[in-house]
């Protein structure tokens, strides 16, 4: 259990890591600077979300829930507030180093751009030419993370049970709602902002796809684009303004909650981020083609529809051997990560 040092902010710790390896408790002690192994595995660790976010229907926090990280990205985040920020006015530059885990969140940032700027394009070619085949891989690796997250559970209750089919249907409702197009007023994309934002830290949820419903994935992005080749005004600069403090207010206001929820409910709140992430394989089955109504427009508008193994063109077992690989590299990555966060622990 983790207790916070009133007149420091600073974590202190009794327990590190679970009976599995994972940092599954909200217990990292943050005043221990992490070794080299450990900061290039939380590297390694954002490489991983990065390259899930650039995939329709997939989430960072997934990833984060694999690779046994998830706690400790929460427990970071929510502790931006009032007392970080009298540090930073006080030059307490240790202990506010120490309280938002900054040398954790660096190495996860690193490892973030770089697995979105290094993947992003190669992604884009592969769900316009071989989309069956990159949802096979996807739908392997999510699968089997399913497998590796309920650990996380110590005891299926019926209540449990039932806040795990709550998930799965949340996901597979919103994985169901047709993408939309507009224009949004500064409100509506300060509200947009913060919702897409949450959805990036949920398993299971991609905060690129809420935008899309909502309707302001496109304006958001355009806006972006006209910043990076030099069209600047300061319309595009204020809304580009409101929508980073949505983004800002709904990640420091959901951590928080999540950051409850997991100290004071875990079970549940676990049992409810599983069930997530098992609706949103829905969204990823492999035998799947693109609607005849959809088939001209942009990728990401476009809708899909499920086919039976006789109705699809390629080859069935491509898609089964791909999904098995996947399913192998995550427990792979799982065993790996105990190694390593041992190897930590007696460290």
């Amino acid at each position: 259990m983790t207790l916070v040092n009133a007149s420091t902010g600073s974590d202190t710790s009794s327990e590190g890591i679970d009976s599995d390896g994972h940092e599954s408790r909200l217990s990292h002690d943050s005043s221990r600077p992490d070794s080299i192994g450990m900061m290039m595995l939380n590297v390694f660790r954002g490489f991983c979300m990065g390259a899930a976010d650039t995939v329709p229907g997939v989430s960072g926090g997934t990833v984060a829930l694999i690779l046994g990280h998830y706690d400790r990205l929460i427990a970071a985040i929510s502790h931006v507030d009032t007392e970080s920020l009298g540090m930073l006015r006080s030059g307490k530059w240790a202990d506010l180093i120490r309280r938002l885990d900054l040398r954790f969140l660096i190495a996860l940032g690193i490892g973030i751009v770089v697995g979105i700027g290094s993947l992003a394009g190669l992604m884009h070619w592969l769900l316009q030419h071989r989309v069956n085949e990159t949802m096979a891989v996807f739908f392997g690796l999510v699968l089997a993370s399913v497998w590796v997250v309920r650990r996380n559970v110590t005891q299926w209750t019926i209540p449990r049970w039932i806040l795990l089919g709550v998930g799965v249907l949340v996901a597979l409702g919103i994985s169901q709602i047709p993408a939309t197009t507009g224009d949004a007023n500064h409100v509506f994309l300060f509200f947009s902002a913060s919702i897409a934002i949450c959805a990036m830290i949920l398993p299971g949820i991609s905060g690129a796809f809420i935008l899309l419903l909502l309707g302001v994935y496109e304006p958001v992005i355009g806006m972006i684009k006209g910043v990076v080749k030099g069209q600047i005004d300061l319309d595009i600069l204020g809304r580009l303004a409101v929508f980073a403090a949505g983004c800002l207010f709904g990640l420091l206001a959901f951590s928080r909650l999540l950051n409850y929820l997991l100290k004071h409910f875990r079970d549940a709140t676990m049992a409810a981020l599983i069930g997530l992430m098992i609706g949103s394989v829905g969204r990823l089955w492999p035998l799947q083609r693109v609607t005849a109504e959809t088939a001209d427009l942009e990728l990401k508008y476009q809708e899909f529809e499920w086919v039976s193994p006789i109705e699809y063109d390629g080859s069935v077992l491509m898609l089964v051997v791909l999904a098995i690989i996947a399913a192998a590299v995550v427990v792979a990555a799982d065993r790996f990560t105990l190694r390593m966060q041992s190897s930590a622990s007696a460290a």
